[in-house]
């Protein structure tokens, strides 16, 4: 399994317009093979920050995913990035946090 989590940046009076312009573009995702799991949510405590959160059966489903990206994204709005960072994590076992 992988896990990508990351981070955009946006002006803060934009940040409900970037995350309304993805919306279609997360239920589409959703239903992508492999895809486990995809969330854009708003951080609590910064106005101007979105929060990803992604899990993929394998880095061939996640490949496939990006390759979509280039073409979902010129039409999912015109908000502009300020700043973005996102980081893949390979996962070898998973468990409950309370055992």
């Amino acid at each position: 399994m992988l896990i990508v989590e990351g981070s955009i940046d946006v002006e803060p009076e934009q940040r409900d317009a970037y995350l309304e312009g993805r919306r279609e573009g997360v239920l589409a995702t959703r239903s992508e093979p492999g895809c486990i799991d995809y969330v854009f949510s708003a951080d609590l405590t910064d106005p101007g920050r979105i929060r990803v959160f992604e899990r993929w059966e394998s880095a061939e489903a996640l490949g496939a995913h990006l390759g979509l990206l280039a073409d979902r994204q010129a039409a999912e709005g015109s908000v502009a990035v300020l700043a973005a960072d996102f980081r893949r994590y390979e996962i070898s076992s998973v468990g409950p946090l309370l055992a």
